[in-house]
């Protein structure tokens, strides 16, 4: 378990146990013990995989045009950049799943879901909301989610593993057409298999992961030069790694870096 500390913020990464890690990447929590009446802006950045999110209380977090988010929720993929508030301290547990998992763990096509918070009691019936709302520690709320998708496992209606294999091709930074060929598929079947399980097309899965690229090389670099650093994400040049760096975080990456404090990955905290 590795544990950041920043300015009365924390954050922890739960690696889950075997039997859950074909369908989930990994358990986080976020939180700030900072009991303050200042506003905290974060943005949700597209990273091509699905998430659970719970919250410690309700009416936490507030979507840009001011609605409450649902205490708990699932959201599909995102295409753009989204935004959260809330104000004070606060704690939230999250789920990053699998590209796949919407459709294979919830039985629902996974496209349904892009670009949306919706609350886990529309999708499926179970009283898991108030388990965790009763657990009185994190530890015992992650053992509630544990039990509560090794559940869910024993009921999978569908698992194909041709869209894994291409998923996981993907992810790899393979072409389309190199996907299609390794695969004998057609262009349609590779696409109607990817929006059903992931939730988009295939090429704009493959854009967020080249993007994704990009800003790991970003965060690990104290980069001067972004014509260097889109050649390395495979960009044509520098005007069209930045076009899709703003439609994917809202900003460029300069801004990007000074603007934000980005203690869990694809959620930073932005400064401005």
């Amino acid at each position: 378990m590795k544990i950041l500390k920043r300015r009365a913020m924390y954050y922890q990464k739960l690696i889950p146990i075997k039997q859950l890690q074909d369908y989930i990447r990994y358990f986080w929590i976020l939180g700030s013990s900072m009991d303050d009446n200042i506003h905290k802006k974060f943005k949700i950045i597209p990273d091509g995989l699905p998430a659970l999110i719970f919250q410690n209380e309700p009416n936490l977090f507030f979507a840009k045009e001011g609605k409450a988010m649902p205490q708990l929720f699932l959201y599909g993929q995102s295409t753009k950049c989204t935004e959260h508030r809330v104000t004070g301290a606060f704690k939230i547990i999250g789920v990053y799943f699998q590209p796949t998992a919407l459709k294979t763990l919830f039985n629902v096509e996974a496209f349904e879901l892009n670009n949306q918070n919706v609350s886990l009691e529309h999708i499926i019936d179970d009283p898991i909301l108030e388990k965790l709302i009763n657990a009185t520690s994190v530890n015992e709320k992650i053992d509630i989610l544990t039990y509560f998708f090794l559940n869910l496992i024993q009921k999978i209606r569908y698992n194909d593993s041709k869209v894994e294999f291409a998923s996981t091709l993907l992810q790899r930074g393979k072409t389309l057409k190199e996907i299609q060929i390794e695969m004998n598929i057609s262009e349609r079947s590779l696409e109607r298999m990817t929006k059903q399980y992931v939730g988009i097309s295939p090429k704009m899965f493959s854009r967020i992961i080249r993007f994704q690229s990009g800003l790991n090389i970003l965060r690990k670099t104290d980069f001067k030069d972004f014509t260097e650093l889109a050649y390395m994400a495979d960009y044509f040049d520098q005007s069209h790694y930045i076009k899709e760096f703003k439609e994917f975080t809202g900003t460029n990456p300069k801004n990007f870096v000074l603007n934000t404090n980005e203690h869990l990955a694809n959620f930073p905290l932005w400064k401005e």
